[in-house]
């Protein structure tokens, strides 16, 4: 009897025609595709599967995948990430999503996110350096801080930030990370240049351009002329080189030197992130230099107000005493002589010495206004209140938590009572005020708030009319400086109920 034979089975042309659509759509993927199996190895790729994993489909046949397997089971899987290491050294982070194929095992979606999430992390440390540079009052701090968020973002070993007025001058170091402990770096890199060694970076000065070596390192630990860098060149692990010129205002501030792990090359993405470094770091130099121009204007601008006042007062009574004692001389070697305009003489001299003595201690105050060993800053300004009210007849309150007193230290707390003198100074000048309230009180918890607040026309405009001059506007930016220089923030304004507020805050300053 003839052995029955199964019929044919008959393949539907479109489910063929699917298939190879399936296929093609698999293949032409610019994301990895692969299926897995319940044990989580590799049991399909495609061919993006195979250049993001850097390995052929024949070695990931079979070979455990990085993902995990234990997937959500619904119709959105969660996306994920994982680090992958590569057979040539080369570490990715893919992200994927994993999905379970009911009887086959597992279907893995994936992409190499590296280079994306480096950018990310570079935009990240753009905007630590941006408010590093706004809230600092340090430039070297600064400057450490841009050349630390570098190395931590970039493949880069060691960063160096260097200041420069003229190339063939000394320069100066800014900032510096992934070196160690270096402080006479400057000092051994003019000795190099005067040994004759290739500084590359000066021609990035020169050209206002980037200036890229791929392998730096080995010429430099070779070359005898490098010999006083050696020790320090070679502690960080790097290769590559390249250096940044530092661009504000048309004019080259100094340089950033950065160097790059072994294998690791600067692309395109990468000299951005480092250019937009370098603008942030050229703004903090500048930044410097125009707050440094203040300083030395308020300085002068305070010079001359004391010469002015010391001309106006102790000079003019001290004038007065020599005259006096001219005549009162002349009397008393005249024969007979009124005792009782002799007397008087010399009271009129010992009034004019008590006020060019009074006068000078104002002065040696307003120089020296704090002695710990004597007073503390609150009693300062209470005693300088006082004085203000005896001279102008404008009410001064001084309000302060009890137990609150800062102790920062002398530097702090007289740039804090400069900054309430300045204020003050400001309300009796332009204010038309009658009264003035100074609160010290904590901020935050453990911060300092000092705020200054009239019941007058505001500072803006000065009696008759006029515009605030260019000395009170210095004078505000002096304040903001003070502020600053601790850490700390200085605002001023106008109040809604009338009147204008000056506002201090420093971190734990108290």
């Amino acid at each position: 009897m003839p052995q029955a034979v199964d019929p044919p089975i008959l393949t539907d042309p479109k489910d063929l025609s699917d298939d190879l659509t399936l296929q093609a759509l698999v293949e032409v993927s610019a994301d990895g595709l692969a299926l897995l199996d319940m044990g989580g190895r590799f049991v399909m790729v495609n061919e993006a599967a195979t250049q993001v994993l850097g390995l052929p489909a024949a070695d990931l046949m079979g070979r455990t995948a990085p993902f995990a397997i234990a997937a959500d089971r619904n119709r959105s899987p969660k996306r994920r990430t994982v680090a992958w290491s590569a057979p040539d050294g080369r570490r990715c982070d893919l992200e994927y999503r994993i999905s379970p194929v009911p009887g086959a095992g597992f279907a893995v979606w994936f992409s190499d996110v590296t280079e994306a999430r480096r950018q990310q992390e570079r935009l990240a440390a753009i905007t630590r350096a941006a408010s590093s540079v706004a809230d600092s009052g340090s430039l070297r701090a600064t400057l450490d801080a841009v050349a630390h968020e570098i190395v931590v973002t970039a493949n880069i070993a060691a960063v160096q930030i260097l200041a420069v007025d003229d190339p063939a001058d000394e320069l100066r170091l800014l900032g510096m990370a992934g070196f160690g402990d270096a402080p006479d770096f400057i000092e051994r890199l003019s000795a190099c240049r005067r040994r004759g060694a290739l500084v590359l970076f000066l021609e990035a000065i020169k050209t206002r351009r980037p200036v890229v070596v791929g392998h730096r390192k080995a010429a430099i630990m070779a070359d005898p002329r490098w010999a006083p860098l050696h020790e320090i060149m070679d502690r960080p692990d790097w290769e590559g080189f390249v250096s940044l010129p530092m661009i504000m205002r048309g004019r080259t501030v100094g340089v950033i030197n950065t160097y790059y792990v072994p294998g690791e090359d600067p692309c395109s993405d990468a000299l951005a992130f480092l250019e937009a470094m370098a603008d942030h770091a050229a703004v903090a130099v500048d930044t410097a230099s125009l707050l440094s121009q203040t300083r030395s204007q308020a300085q002068e601008q305070e010079r001359r107000r004391l010469s002015r006042e010391l001309h106006d007062s102790a000079v003019q009574q001290l004038f007065s005493m020599r005259m006096q004692a001219r005549a009162l001389r002349a009397q008393a070697d005249r024969a007979g002589s009124d005792p009782a305009a002799v007397c008087s003489a010399a009271e009129e001299i010992a009034q004019l010495s008590e006020s060019a003595l009074a006068d000078l201690r104002r002065l040696v105050f307003e120089l020296r206004p704090l002695d710990l060993g004597e007073q503390s800053l609150i009693d300062a300004v209470r005693a300088h209140a006082a004085s203000l009210e005896t001279r102008t007849g404008m009410e001064v309150r001084v309000q302060a938590a009890s137990g609150l007193e800062p102790n920062g230290g002398i530097d702090l707390q007289e740039d804090l009572y400069r900054i309430i003198q300045e204020a003050l100074h400001n309300v009796v000048k332009h204010a038309r005020a009658t009264s003035v309230d100074i609160r010290f009180a904590t901020d935050n918890g453990d911060g300092l708030l000092i705020e200054i607040s009239d019941n007058g026309s505001g500072p803006g405009v000065a009696p008759g009319g006029a515009a605030a001059t260019r000395q009170d506007r210095l004078g505000l930016v002096s304040m903001r400086e003070r502020a600053e220089r601790w850490g700390g923030r200085l605002v001023a304004g106008p109040r809604q109920a009338g009147g204008w507020t000056v506002k201090a805050t420093l971190p734990s300053a108290s």
